[in-house]
Order: C-alpha cells, then structure tokens, then sequence
C-alpha cells in the first residue's frame, strides 16, 4: 500500500485550508516558539523560490460506523506547525502568542530596493525605502502601493520598485510541499511516521499531535475541548485573558468548560501554571489508567486494541472519558485542594519545583485517590509523600511516559499504602538517607532538587533564617530573598578556592540580606565572634538574637554544625561533610513527616 502522496500547493491555498478548518492545528492559545528572525527567513527563502520544507499532513481513519459504514475526517497536521503560523503571521497579519502569553503581531518588513526582508523595528519605521509590513503590502493593491512608493523615493528606478513588489505581492502563489499520509494507514504506522519526523528541531510533540487530533472532531465537540486545555492553559498564566475570551469568542463563553475556568481571571497563584502537555497528561493518565499519549491518539481515533480496527463506539467513549478528566483538571476545587496540599509541603513557591512531571503525577495522584474515594487525611499524606519521594529518586526524570504508565495502573490495582512501601523499602532504605542522599548533596548547583527539598523541609518548620530572631525562611523565599555562603564567597575566593568548592550547597543559607553585608567576607570564626560579643553587650547591631541558647537554636534549624564557629579555612572540607549529614537527616525526618 502506498502510504503517502507528495503535492505542491500554493501557499495561500494551504492558508485557506487551514482558516477553514479542513487542516486541524492545535495553535489558538498556544505559544509561537519560532523567534522573528526565522519568519524573515522563511520570507526570504520564498521571496528566493527556495525549498522551504514540507508539510506532512494525516487524514484522520476511516472509523466504521454503527451502520457499518465508514466515516472520513479532516487532515491532521504532523509536522509543519511553526511554519503555517509563521506564514499566517507574515502573509496574513494575524496575531500570535509569545512565550510570555501576549497577543502580539511580528511584522516583517521588506527593502524593494535591496530585496532584503528584516523584522520590523524603529530604524525601519523612520527609513522610507523600507515597507514596514508585508502583510499590507500583500493584501494591498500593488498600483497604490508602489505609487505611494515612489512619491517618497523619487529617485528610485520605477521598472524596479515594480519588478520587485510585484515579487513580493506573488509569495502567496508560490509553492509548499505537501505529504499527505494515507488515511489507511494504522496508527502504529502514522506514530512511527510521527517520531521519525519530529526527531530534531521544534516540530510537533505528542501532545500536539493528541491535539490535533482533538481539535479535528466536530462530532464529539473534540474542537470545544480543545479551546477549553488551551485557554485555561493561557488563563492560568495571564488571567487578564479572560476579557479576551468574553470579547472575542462568545460562542465558548457560553459553554460548561468556560463556567469551570472562571476562577481564574482573579487567580494569581504561579505555583503550577500547566502548559497543554501538563494537562493532556494529567487528564488522560487520570481517566484512562494510561500513561503514553500516543495510547490516547490511538483511542480518539476510535482504536480496538484487541482487533486492530477503528470504531466509532471507541472513539466517542474516548472523547467523552477525556473530557471528563479535563472537567476534573481545571475544577476549582480540585485544582486548589492540589495546590493546597502541595504547600502544606513546604513547596510555597515555583522556584522550589524543578520537577514539572513529578507535580504533574502529583496531581494524577490526588484526582486518582479522590476517584477512589480514599478519605481526604489519607489522599494529603500519600500526595505529598509521593511527590517529594518523585522528586528524591528522580522518578520522571527519564522516561516518564513509561513510568507514568507503569504507576497509574498500580495505583489503578493495589492499596496505595501498599506501593508506597514497596517504594520505599526498595529506594528509600538506611543506605539512601545515610549515603546516598549524603552524595547527592555535594554538588554546587543551587537548583539542586535535594536542596529545594531541604528549603521545603525548613518552611515546612517554620525555620528561621540564618541569624535572624524573627525572619522565616518562608518570608525570604516568599519575598524574594538571596541564598548566601555560610563561608562567605569573597573569603574563600581569596583562599583560591574554585568555584564549585565555594558554589557548595551545603555551603548555602537563607539569610537577611542586611545581615549578611554585616558578616561581609569574614570568615566563621571572626563572624561568630561578634555575634557573641553582641549577646554579652546585649548589642544587637548584626543579629537579633540576644542568648546563646538563641543562637545554637538557630544553628539547628539551619542544620549547621555548632562546630562552625571555630572553624577556620583549612577545615571547610570538613564543614561540608558534617552539614551534609545533618540536611540529610533533617529530609529523612521531613520526609517521614509527611
């Protein structure tokens, strides 16, 4: 069978398509990644006549039918996104979402004279031999344009200025390749296609191509719910969104996923802001017990795992099973019971969470449980002991698709208590707090999850900072505050100490900023000094704290070893060891706590 066929269409055809709706693209809300420099290059390639690549497109499966018929749908988009938005962008003068969620235009402009394309900026605005925008230009009268033209550029040859916007003007007819896959093919064979071209490059993940297929079913209302993983996805990031939606699309406005979402036009809270991946995951892996999305783009088709063929009873169970998890997802209450206990972890803030998958299961672990109608004391405790037991081992660093599939359907089968101490017996044993994660501590990266743990651990005390009488860590890290060096960094620069020897993070503390340019680049020993002499003059110009016992309270909470206050260079080595030890043992305790 052949599995595919090549075409060259015209460029404004394809555009044509897709504003039509015949070619399904997960694009309304979603970040553009291409940056302005690539539009002007693509521009150019076209303006050129050069090959700019191709689209590759599947037809969705002929689904048979209750009546024994089958079914055809719209072409799905499996590589080729950034390039359709990009030409939409350019061509068409459409708007597109930046990294930060703005609605933004990127404006390309074009030199009639050079025949060199550029990004718009303030230089060109002022510069009259530029078009600034070739969106105008295109979808312009080619007359008036180069009239206007020549008005302010007498001196310009006439038949050039013409030759070369009439170029310009023409890029809409130039061609783009087109493969289309066969809609016979399976699904086996489209996901290998799919992996094969999406190997390098910013091309479509499995979650696009999840959403896609989601957004190409009219049928089962696949479009709404695409809109809906979209905008809650922007909401939760810009709220002020909300008004946009209320404008400009009121058809969803009036919808059940809309009701849901409008808690999040006064939601500030940044702690979990899920982009589409997070949420298809989330909602899929909950409702489905599956952990691969390409099970999920196989199931929407309408595919029977058993005979290999695609049915429509399939499909629309699919459908309706995932928009249930989507319901569950973006549910107020569900979302911020989640973030709730999260921070009742001691995880108050993003800058704490280096781990996206590990919050995502998190979640699938609170929806799952609720499902499973465990009492809420129970869904608290095994939520956040599993979350910070992911992020510990590392559990969804690698291959988390695998490893969501594999927990999920334990979670699905067993007592959740039951795999919670397999895990533990298997990776959280004496070697592992005692060893192990005493390694895993020698590191200077400040990002380190054992770190952030640790920082979870001591707002999960209520811990004060280093010195400070009444401070939290929880303030300085709510605030804002600076990580510092318990051996100041001048201090051990000066003893030529490399970097990663003075970057340690057993070397790191929370501290008031006013305190540490009191402690300046003195070593321990001359520092504790001071803070000594203060207690006996009862003169609390560097710390607040007035008592002895004050102090080596604070050590502790800070897991430093007492021994620092003698401390002298040559024994920093040792200093480090002693801390690690006592970080390790105060995760162990935080994490049995939980």
């Amino acid at each position: 069978m052949q599995k595919y066929s090549v075409n060259q269409q015209l460029i404004e055809t394809v555009l044509a398509w897709v504003n039509g709706g015949e070619i399904a693209i997960p694009e309304i809300q979603r970040p553009f990644v291409w940056d302005s420099s690539k539009i002007r290059d693509l521009m150019d390639s076209l303006y050129q006549g050069y090959p700019v690549g191709y689209l590759i497109t599947w037809k969705n499966p002929k689904v048979r039918l209750k009546d024994g018929s089958f079914s055809e749908g719209k072409k799905i988009l499996i590589d080729g996104q950034q390039r359709i938005t990009a030409l939409s962008a350019a061509i068409l003068g459409q708007y597109v979402i930046n990294s930060e969620y703005e609605r933004v235009k990127i404006k390309i402009a074009f030199n009639p004279v050079e025949e060199k394309f550029e990004v718009q900026n303030s230089a060109i605005l002022k510069d009259k031999t530029w078009l600034p925008d070739i969106s105008q230009v295109i979808n312009g009268s080619i007359l008036k344009i180069v009239r206007e033209y020549l008005t302010l550029n007498p001196d310009i040859d006439e038949n050039k200025i013409e030759h070369t916007i009439s170029g310009l003007i023409n890029i809409p007819k130039k061609q783009i390749g087109l493969i289309e896959l066969s809609s016979e093919l399976d699904i086996e064979t489209v996901t290998e296609i799919f992996i094969r071209v999406n190997k390098e490059g910013v091309k479509l993940s499995q979650a696009d191509f999840a959403m896609s297929k989601i957004a190409s079913n009219t049928e089962y209302n696949g479009n709404e719910m695409r809109k809906a993983i979209d905008y809650f996805c922007h909401l939760a990031v810009a709220p002020e969104f909300y008004k946009n939606i209320i404008d400009n699309d009121n058809y969803f406005a009036k919808t059940d996923f809309f009701n849901s979402m409008k808690w999040l036009k006064d939601e500030k809270d940044d702690l979990y802001d899920p982009d589409y991946t997070d949420l298809i995951r989330v909602a899929f892996t909950s409702q489905f017990n599956r952990g691969r999305l390409s099970d999920l783009v196989s199931l929407l088709s309408g595919r029977n795992f058993e005979t290999r063929r695609f049915e429509a009873e399939i499909a629309e169970k699919s459908f309706a099973t995932l928009r249930k998890g989507v319901f569950n997802f973006i549910s107020e209450t569900n979302f911020k019971r989640f973030l709730m206990i999260i921070k009742s972890a001691g995880f108050i803030s993003p800058k704490l969470i280096r781990s996206q998958n590990a919050l995502n299961f998190a979640y699938i672990v609170y929806l799952k449980l609720k499902e499973l109608r465990y009492p809420d004391t129970e869904i608290e405790h095994n939520v956040c002991r599993w979350f910070v037991y992911a992020i510990l081992t590392g559990r969804y660093s690698g291959s988390p698709e695998s490893y969501f599939d594999y927990d999920i359907k334990q979670i699905s089968e067993r007592p959740f208590s039951e795999i919670m101490r397999e895990r533990e017996e298997a990776e959280l044993s004496d070697a592992y707090w005692n060893a192990s994660l005493v390694q895993s501590l020698d590191t200077s990266v400040a990002s380190s999850p054992y770190f952030l743990i640790f920082l979870a651990s001591q707002v999960k005390d209520n811990n004060k900072g280093f010195l400070s009488k009444d401070i939290l860590v929880r303030d300085l890290i709510e605030q804002r505050g600076d990580i510092h060096h318990l051996f100041p960094k001048d201090y051990l620069k000066k003893q030529e100490l490399d970097r990663w020897k003075y970057n340690q993070i057993a070397n790191y503390v929370y501290m008031q900023s006013e305190i540490n340019i009191k402690v300046g680049n003195k070593p321990p020993e001359e520092y504790f000094k001071l803070i000594f002499n203060q207690i006996q003059s009862s003169n609390t110009l560097l710390s607040g704290i007035s008592s002895g016992t004050e102090l080596f309270d604070n050590l502790k909470q800070n897991c430093v070893p007492p021994e620092i206050i003698d401390m002298k260079i040559d024994e920093y080595q040792h200093f480090l060891s002693l801390r690690r030890k006592l970080m390790a043992e105060k995760i162990r305790h935080y994490y049995y706590s939980l």
